[in-house]
């Protein structure tokens, strides 16, 4: 059977694999702020000379999944993404307690992206390709939102992703030369910003994760896309802090993190192309 000739067959089973990368997604956003609290403490304690206990082996295989309120072992059929959720209404099997919405949200979103990518593209290298820009961006976003962090172990190999898919040709729409401007220009754009503001305010407007994400998807969509991103991105960033400050959701100080707007604008772009980003801002 030949998979090109059926493209919606395509489309469904990478919506179904999207499903399971979802779940493992939850997993990435959870334990890699942790994996980097750990790491942190480990480096401050060499410099000091302080002596550390023993921890518990802890990434992103080790230790199995467990409920956070009691401890329960997440048993293989308790994970089937969406269906158990649904199965058990939510809540552990040991002791009731609430999971959150947001496991099968991500892994439902996921699904989503994977099928679209498989539908636009269908059973091509490009179609990977996006699908693996597709969960690092949405794990990016969503730790990000937690936390304020935008860890270097998927921004740097997202923003390299960009360049090989390029020179591979495996993103048709971006060549070698666009992808590596877009790069720079990102990173330097935002850089610049940063350093206008803190000399001009004395404070941090953004993360060093912010410029390298921005670089990353200068080189997926290529230097011409920076503009209608950043201004898509900004669009996204005031209409959920007005949302946030009007229903009192803005945390203390009123920061946001911009992060998830930037993953926002480009999924935008990979759905809708950066060009129509200027048509829906009015330019």
């Amino acid at each position: 059977m030949d998979l090109a000739l059926l493209p919606d067959l395509v489309a469904v089973l990478a919506g179904i694999l999207g499903l399971l990368i979802g779940s493992f997604l939850n997993v990435v956003i959870y334990r890699v702020p942790k994996m980097m609290e750990r790491q942190w403490a480990e480096e401050c304690a060499e410099l000091t000379g302080t002596p550390t206990t023993p921890t518990e082996k802890f990434n992103l295989l080790t230790p199995r999944s467990r409920c956070s309120s009691c401890g329960h072992q997440i048993q293989w059929y308790e994970n089937i993404p969406v269906v158990s959720y649904l199965f058990l209404r939510g809540k552990c099997s040991a002791c009731a307690a609430p999971y959150g919405v947001r496991y099968p949200l991500v892994e439902l979103v996921t699904g989503g992206l994977f099928f679209f990518c498989a539908w636009r593209w269908g059973w091509t290298p490009t179609a990977l390709v996006w699908c693996g820009f597709s969960a690092a961006l949405l794990a990016l976003a969503m730790i990000d939102w937690d936390t304020t962090f935008l860890p270097d172990d998927i921004t740097l190999p997202l923003l390299w992703g960009g360049l090989i898919a390029a020179t591979l040709q495996w993103n048709p729409a971006v060549d070698l030369s666009t992808a590596l401007w877009g790069a720079v220009g990102g990173y330097l754009s935002l850089w610049g910003v940063y350093w206008a503001f803190k000399l001009a305010t004395g404070k941090e407007g953004m993360g060093y994760g912010d410029f390298k994400l921005f670089a990353a998807l200068g080189a997926w969509f290529g230097w011409p896309a920076l503009i209608p991103i950043i201004l898509m991105a900004s669009v996204i960033g005031a209409v959920i802090g007005l949302v946030m400050k009007f229903s009192s959701g803005l945390r203390e100080g009123g920061y946001v993190p911009f992060g998830p707007f930037l993953a926002g604008a480009g999924f935008t772009a990979m759905v809708f192309g950066p060009q129509s980003i200027l048509q829906f801002v009015g330019l």
